[in-house]
């Protein structure tokens, strides 16, 4: 990991004592590179290696200081940042806590769809400057939840939670996904469609793309401005996404409105006009895991080091395709 104090917020004393249970714990210290002699001492007897946030990078010559190595359990989500593909070459398994790193994203992102469908933050912001001459009944009539139509735009692992998370709750669900067939959007319980018709028919569009060249800036001029009056659009994927111009400009008019988790660039720049606007919600990337949600990711790697060490397949594998894909 990339320092000390991450153990003990991603590892929880109960994880600890399941892994203890079932490995023998070669170093209890966090390792932060893989150059010193101790490091080394370390790498040559590991049969797992559990990486996190900041993890050096797992090179060639790293693997060939850990002949044993079979299994790198992330504690986090994405892997591309500190496991090169060497180590497929070699036939190592590598997993990811991006599934429980997705709870806190999905119900993040359910809170916002569910307020934004009462208008909530449009009543705030009305009461704030009327107080009592605030009259309810000024709201437009098309407030609330019931029926309601969502966009959800990528099934991925977080698109499908939160679709999971909606049902309960009446909605029509739209998705707008081109790898995902016919039959496997009736089993999500959702209705395939272009995006441009997702756009224009949605009253919350939520966007849970990969980052790929052909989805750079896919939410553009012409997708914001088939939105209708009164919807909201959220952001908890990656603010490369999107065209930022294009949501100035569309939000600026007041007709639509926007909550942000995530921008291009991140932070946006002191004084950009998206942090004045009133129709629009900045929150600064904290959809993922946090504070107490942490130890989710540690609980999730833990688990798989103990299905390795029971001779079980790993549940959340990341192969070469799966790589590709990931933020």
């Amino acid at each position: 990991m990339g320092r000390e104090e991450l153990l003990s917020a991603v590892f929880s004393k109960e994880a600890r004592s399941r892994l203890d249970s079932v490995a023998d714990v070669i170093s209890d210290r966090v390792l932060t590179e893989f150059s010193s002699a101790r490091s080394q001492q370390v790498l040559k007897d590991v049969d797992a290696l559990i990486t996190g946030w900041g993890c050096p990078v797992i090179t060639e010559s790293v693997l060939e200081l850990a002949p044993r190595l079979r299994l790198i359990a992330h504690s986090a989500g994405t892997v591309r940042a500190h496991v090169e593909r060497s180590c497929w070459d070699r036939g190592i398994t590598v997993t990811t806590a991006a599934q429980a790193n997705a709870i806190p994203v999905a119900q993040f992102t359910l809170a916002f769809i569910l307020l934004a469908g009462k208008r909530t933050f449009d009543a705030a912001r009305l009461l704030h400057v009327n107080q009592a001459g605030f009259v309810k009944e000024g709201l437009a009539n098309d407030v609330g939840n019931h029926g309601s139509t969502v966009g959800i735009i990528g099934a991925s692992r977080i698109g499908r939670l939160v679709i999971e998370l909606l049902r309960p709750f009446g909605f029509t669900v739209l998705l707008a996904d081109p790898t995902v067939s016919d039959q496997e959007a009736a089993g999500l319980g959702v209705q395939p469609v272009s995006l441009d018709e997702l756009m224009a028919g949605s009253s919350v569009v939520s966007l849970h793309a990969p980052v790929l060249p052909s989805t750079i800036g896919m939410i553009a001029a012409r997708q914001l401005a088939a939105m209708k009056d009164g919807a909201t659009f959220i952001n908890t994927a990656r603010g490369a996404l999107v065209d930022h111009d294009a949501l100035r400009r569309e939000a600026a008019t007041g007709r639509i409105s926007a909550v942000l988790d995530v921008t291009f660039p991140e932070p946006l720049p002191s004084g950009d006009p998206l942090y004045s606007m009133p129709n629009v919600i900045l929150t600064p990337h904290i959809a993922g895991s946090m504070g107490n949600e942490l130890t989710l990711m540690g609980d999730l790697a833990v688990t798989e080091i103990e299905r390795f060490a029971a001779g079980e397949p790993n549940e959340y594998v990341v192969d070469r395709r799966a790589l590709d894909l990931m933020a």
